[in-house]
């Protein structure tokens, strides 16, 4: 899939990029960058049509999942980073410029853009330093970063690691992440199997995106307190994946995709087996769970943060800078055992007030990436 998307690009490209045309470039690794580009996307869209957009990813999740996105006028795959194909790919599109967004460095293509003299950005970028750009071998690696016209980092650390190095085409911007979610949830459509799930109960867990070991402390957490509701968003909804959910669970849910108003009433669980909802559903949680914590690392926390909702996630949450900062603000919990897991889960729905307005006002208080990558970047 991957290789036979990459293949067609050029083609896509050929077909597509007329004489006179001003292209912009976007280009993210996944959907999870995707997100964070696309409030530039949708500004650059509303403000000026005239610019053609093109989108690009390198891996076929991100792809497939957003190849219809009508935001851009094309969405195609990266071609391999050859420098023979980058040539090329920037002989057909001549971009007026190129934004890549957060994590994507490839030498090929950084290295032709520099030397036809595109701008070049980097935006929600942050960096570390355990990243090979800052080992002792890594002096190639820091001079890609020169190619960037402009770095825009999410933090002040981020910037001063970079000035160690003598790099300093620097700006402090913020993440936009955090005007993605505030705007999804300004738009969040009521859903009517959800309004009849929660409805008359005062104790609502919504778990999103959720891997194995978080599912066998929840179905624990849901046994033993008969008092709650839970709506599980797992991260897979493959066959395999749904079933290990039903035994953990015994067969004690209703799955969204089979279910009408009248199932989700007489129910104390329901499983979301349908993909694109869960950025909608927190904002029917008293109490939102974070998946991926006992794994490699904690899914988005801001999609719950910005209703207002506490948090609560696994251990492995340290490379996430909201993480971080949710915790810090009194917003979010981080446990590691069913034990700490039911003191705090019992203790935030007792009172999720506290910590909830103090999770929105995490979010709102990070708001203004958008504007300031904007202006310096786009703005005519």
């Amino acid at each position: 899939m991957l290789v036979r998307g990459q293949s067609r690009t050029l083609s896509l490209l050929a077909d597509k990029v007329k004489s006179g045309d001003r292209w912009i470039w976007f280009h993210a690794a996944s959907v999870g960058e995707f997100e964070q580009g696309r409030p530039i996307i949708e500004r650059l869209r509303k403000e000026q049509p005239d610019k053609k957009i093109l989108l690009t990813f390198f891996s076929p999740s991100g792809y497939e999942l957003r190849k219809d996105y009508d935001g851009v006028d094309l969405v195609a795959y990266l071609p391999f980073a050859t420098r023979r194909n980058a040539s090329r790919f920037l002989s057909v599109l001549k971009p007026e410029k190129a934004v890549f967004i957060k994590y994507e460095f490839w030498p090929a293509y950084l290295n032709a853009l520099k030397k036809a003299g595109t701008p070049t950005y980097l935006i929600s970028a942050i960096f570390n330093p355990k990243q090979a750009f800052f080992k002792w071998w890594g002096g190639a690696y820091r001079q890609l970063l020169t190619a960037f016209t402009l770095l825009f980092v999410q933090d002040e650390a981020s910037r001063q690691l970079l000035e160690k190095y003598n790099i300093t085409n620097v700006e402090v911007a913020g993440d936009t992440r955090f005007d993605r979610v505030v705007n999804v949830a300004e738009h969040a459509r009521e859903d009517a199997i959800l309004e009849a799930f929660v409805s008359g109960s005062q104790s609502v867990i919504v778990a999103g995106s959720t891997w194995p070991q978080d599912e066998k402390l929840l179905a624990r957490f849901l046994t033993e307190h008969q008092e709650v509701k839970m709506v599980v968003v797992p991260h897979e909804i493959h066959l395999s994946h749904l079933q290990q959910i039903f035994q953990m669970f015994k067969g004690r849910y209703v799955l969204y995709s089979q279910a009408t108003r009248q199932s989700v009433e007489m129910t104390r669980c329901l499983v979301v087996d349908t993909i694109g909802m869960l950025s909608e559903i927190y904002r029917y949680a008293t109490v939102a769970y974070i998946g991926g914590g006992f794994g490699v690392g904690i899914h988005n926390t801001l999609e719950a943060a910005t209703y207002a909702k506490p948090i609560l996630f696994g251990p492995n949450y340290q490379r996430f800078r909201e993480a971080r900062g949710l915790i810090e603000h009194g917003a979010a919990v981080s446990i590691n055992s069913y034990k700490t897991l039911e003191a705090s889960m019992l203790s935030l729905l007792s009172a999720p007030q506290e910590a909830g307005k103090a999770a929105r006002e995490y979010v709102e208080s990070e708001l203004g990436a958008t504007d300031k990558i904007y202006s310096k970047m786009l703005g005519d």
